[in-house]
């Protein structure tokens, strides 16, 4: 899903929002095994011990400890390691990319770095503002976001920074705030999860950004069908399962009747299943009506600038 309908460039900085429990931490997990870049640092910050060790042993795995630093702070250290320890992750994923390597930065979650910022200023006498939020929070959020990109040189730092919507509250202060300074949104919906799709990835309140920039008109075009065919799907679901819908009625809502088995196996991963660029195009390429595939695969693929 994320190869083929969210393509990422390298130096894009997306948030990755979910509430608890959605699956962020497993998606995390096989990001860091099976990507190209050379170095991956993931920040662990204000997450429970228990759940530290489990990443680190069973999500990521041998595997993907090879070429990933990890940078934990968990739940029980003071506020200021833990804000430490996110600028202390940034800090050695820019030093990678200074030597010009391709770095892909993780950091799980943003949410918890912006409550040991509330912590700290609470202390100090900073006043409470949006929902008990010191206006420093908000400062603190683009000052640590915009650390990442690309710089001068042939290295790159992608970052993916986890958003906690808490209750699953899309218009929480820190949601909001992130949303206005990343590249980009990727959003896990809590319904997608309990129907047993994985990753559940919400196609249609989800954005890159930079897509436009990056990936070639064919590539948008073949997106823009997938989209269209899958709201076309989702608004009419109700009628479709109530049985209220009359074959023939409408041809658009026949064709995405036909064509939704395909688009939910596509957007399935298993947890332990590597998907190349190319073998996500192909899938795509696989779920669309015959009429909209005038480009091979292969030139897509190499049009997309990284």
């Amino acid at each position: 899903t994320l190869n083929a309908l969210l393509t990422v460039g390298r130096g894009q900085r997306l948030g990755l929002f979910a509430g608890s429990g959605v699956g962020k931490s497993v998606l995390l997990g096989m990001m860091t095994r099976y990507t190209e870049a050379d170095v991956t640092v993931v920040a662990l910050i204000g997450e429970r011990g228990r759940e530290v060790r489990e990443f680190v042993e069973q999500i990521l795995g041998r595997d993907g400890l090879r070429r990933a630093v990890v940078v934990a702070t968990p739940a029980d250290h003071p506020p200021l390691m833990r804000l430490q320890g996110a600028w202390v992750a940034t800090a050695l994923a820019e030093s990678f990319r200074d030597q010009g390597k391709n770095v892909l930065l993780l950091m799980d979650s943003l949410t918890r770095v912006a409550q040991a910022q509330r912590e700290i200023a609470l202390a100090i006498g900073e006043p409470p503002a949006t929902k008990g939020y010191p206006p420093s929070v908000f400062a603190q959020i683009p000052r640590l976001v915009e650390r990442a990109g690309n710089m001068a040189g042939p290295g790159s730092l992608t970052a993916f920074y986890t958003v906690l919507a808490e209750g699953d509250d899309q218009n929480d202060p820190v949601v909001d705030a992130a949303r206005a300074i990343l590249d980009g949104h990727i959003v896990l919906s809590r319904r997608l999860a309990e129907a047993g799709q994985f990753p559940a990835i919400d196609v249609e309140a989800s954005v890159s950004r930079v897509l436009t920039d990056i990936a070639g008109p064919e590539h948008l075009r073949w997106i823009r069908r997938f989209r269209q065919i899958y709201a076309t799907y989702a608004q009419h679901g109700d009628l479709i399962r109530l049985g209220a819908y009359q074959r023939g009625s409408d041809a658009a809502i026949d064709e995405a009747i036909a064509l939704w088995p395909r688009l939910q196996a596509f957007l399935r991963q298993d947890l332990r299943e590597a998907v190349s660029f190319s073998e996500s195009l192909n899938a795509l390429a696989a779920v669309l009506p015959a009429e909209v595939l005038t480009a091979a695969v292969g030139k897509i693929a190499e049009g997309v600038q990284a």
